[in-house]
């Protein structure tokens, strides 16, 4: 067994992840550079989620409000100024209060730097505001992204550590039956094959490899578009400290073990209650194109070289499964590119340490030019598409 790499399922498809088009962008740069800065707002939204402005009438002062995650946020843009919010929790008699505030305080400092939460009459929002003319694309996107990023992330931990209470109930579509089906058995299936590959490590003393087996399962579920919540959370956590260099690496190990084990332990029921469907007003993933992903690659081709040189495919296929993980969790795909990295990982699933490590080097090497077409594939029934 512990010549052979782990099995990987693709996730179900996300139903909301916004996909940013770099036209408006550089479009939103061009009409700010012409102080025409209503406009470039326009553009900066566009380039966020082309979809938030259909039925938006931008002739006239505009107000938008969508979720992100258990979150929302509320946007109006006039002629002269620029506010984003996001309503975020409420303090009630049951809530830790002065702990709270200590937090809030705390987040205010770091890890916020553009936005700021406010507190009035026990309300707790997310709050930025400027004139137009002061608000570049750049520092716009940074701010829409971290309200996003920190009004989903926070809510929950607040409400479950102190006690606050939501303004309101999150809008969020649970998963089917059919769905719960097919993630419980992902699930287990990771689990299973992270204690089989430990153990098989342990034995032949090769403890080196459990950081890869460990990062592997997370960012397999990491990468799923309906976790959110503590648990997408916990993941980020985990995952950007697994691959954090700065960290001594026996103890990144024992951190995550020690991880995986809670995760294993939690009762699966708590685990589901962080996996929905949930509307997203920007996308938390990094912008990706061609150029990009050649960028990535080129980024770690001097290891890959060296495991080629030193026929080491058993490091090497583990090295790769990693790298295609990580441009999963990091980055917001096209289908294109997400279908080619699905398509290998399913392909090389259990396969020879050899023939796998052959397959995604050639997959490497067609990120690495840029040659990135998607093979045509017959189109498959939801369960068959998973596990057949």
């Amino acid at each position: 067994m512990i010549n052979t790499t782990p099995k990987f399922q693709r996730p179900l498809p996300s139903r909301s992840e916004p996909v940013s088009n770099p036209e408006y962008w550089t479009k939103a740069l061009e009409l700010y550079d012409e102080k025409k800065y209503k406009e470039s707002l326009i553009e900066v939204i566009r380039y966020i989620n082309p979809e938030l402005l259909d039925s938006c009438d931008t002739s006239s002062d505009i107000v938008l409000k969508k979720g992100q995650g258990s979150a929302h946020l509320i946007l109006k843009i006039t002629d002269s100024v620029f506010h984003v919010s996001a309503p975020f929790l409420k303090i009630t008699p049951e809530t830790n209060r002065t702990a709270l505030l200590r937090k809030v305080a705390e987040i205010n400092f770091t890890p916020l730097m553009l936005s700021q939460i406010k507190f009035d009459n026990d309300f707790l929002q997310f709050e930025y505001c400027a004139d137009v003319e002061l608000c570049h694309p750049h520092k716009i996107y940074e701010v829409l992204y971290e309200i996003a990023l920190h009004a989903d992330d926070y809510d929950d931990e607040f409400v479950e550590r102190y006690g606050a209470d939501f303004i309101q109930e999150p809008e969020v579509t649970p998963l089917s039956k059919e769905e719960i089906e097919v993630v419980n058995k992902q699930i287990d299936s990771i689990f299973e094959e992270y204690k089989k590959f430990t153990e098989a490590f342990k034995e032949k003393r090769r403890e080196d490899f459990q950081w890869d087996i460990i990062l592997i399962s997370i960012m397999k579920i990491g990468i799923m578009p309906y976790t959110n919540g503590t648990l997408r959370t916990d993941l980020a956590e985990y995952i950007n400290n697994m691959l954090n260099s700065q960290i001594d690496f026996k103890f990144r190990i024992d951190k995550g073990v020690n991880f995986m084990n809670k995760l294993m332990e939690t009762d699966r029921s708590e685990i589901l209650k962080d996996m929905y469907h949930a509307d997203k007003f920007i996308s938390l993933k990094w912008r990706s194109s061609v150029e990009i992903l050649q960028d990535e690659m080129k980024k770690v081709e001097e290891i890959v070289q060296d495991y080629l040189k030193d026929k080491n495919n058993f490091a090497l296929s583990y090295f790769l499964q990693v790298t295609f993980l990580r441009i999963l969790y990091y980055f917001n795909l096209d289908d294109n590119h997400k279908n080619l990295i699905y398509n290998e990982l399913e392909s090389v699933s259990g396969m020879d340490k050899d023939k796998a490590a052959t397959k995604l080097v050639a997959l490497y090497s067609n990120f690495l030019k840029g040659e990135l077409k998607a093979p045509q594939s017959k189109k498959k029934g939801l369960f068959s598409r998973l596990f057949g």
